[in-house]
């Protein structure tokens, strides 16, 4: 949206996230858009309303070049494949959810009403999106270094993790890779449980070899669950 056709009260959300984001925007309208969903933009009454999806593109693409600069700067010994890992694990959606979560993104999102009544402010998925949105109108309205700053200092826990060798691991690929040695052989997670409030969801998830139970994982998303419950299998076959 335009800046001029935000109203004071929005206007002035979006200054006081700015200021808390540290990022003085020139044009506080691209913040605004950053925080759109296209629920928001498909019920809106007025006409072209614009919402992230283009930003979010291009923040994902800062965000993996702010990120592979500095672990190819940080760590010239690491091989690439080794470098790919060490990347996506610093900007999977769980990481980035968790980053949105830390500047309360969700509080400042424009949902559609059915998207809002459903948790989509506390949606993962929607809040990585929107992080990565917020790092695209940083780097249009303030350029390359402005967003490779901004982006080293909200994942600076992720990076220090890195360099304490705590980087997080995959361990459901582990577990298929293990797996696939064996030909024949199937692995099948199934969601035991969903718990709580749709704003504190714990999950439960098991995860069956050839239909045999080898391991359950809780967690704030099915995903997180899923890694917690493969690398529990995985502990069984050392």
């Amino acid at each position: 949206m335009n800046a001029n056709e935000l109203t004071a009260e929005r206007r002035r959300e979006l200054t006081e996230l700015s200021q808390k984001l540290g990022v003085a925007l020139n044009d506080i309208g691209l913040l605004d858009t950053a925080l759109t969903h296209t629920s928001y933009a498909n019920e809106s009454l007025r006409r072209n309303t614009t919402h992230n999806e283009r930003l979010e593109y291009l923040g994902d693409a800062v965000l993996e070049l702010a990120t592979s600069d500095y672990l190819y700067k940080h760590y010239p010994n690491l091989p690439e494949g080794d470098m790919t890992k060490a990347r996506a694990s610093i900007v999977c959606e769980e990481s980035l959810c968790r980053r949105a979560a830390d500047i309360g993104l969700g509080d400042h999102l424009l949902l559609g009403n059915g998207e809002r009544m459903n948790g989509g402010d506390r949606r993962p998925s929607i809040l990585a999106d929107a992080f990565e949105a917020v790092i695209g109108a940083i780097y249009l309205d303030c350029g390359w270094e402005t967003a490779r700053k901004y982006i080293l200092k909200r994942l600076h826990d992720d990076l220090a993790g890195l360099r304490a060798g705590h980087q997080r691991r995959d361990f459901k690929t582990m577990l298929q890779e293990k797996i696939q040695r064996h030909p024949g052989q199937r692995v099948l997670y199934e969601l035991l449980a969903a718990d709580g409030p749709d704003h504190a969801k714990v999950f439960t998830v098991c995860v069956r070899i050839n239909g045999i139970a080898y391991g359950n994982g809780t967690g704030r998303s099915k995903k997180e669950a899923e890694q917690a419950a493969a690398k529990e299998a995985l502990g069984q076959f050392k």
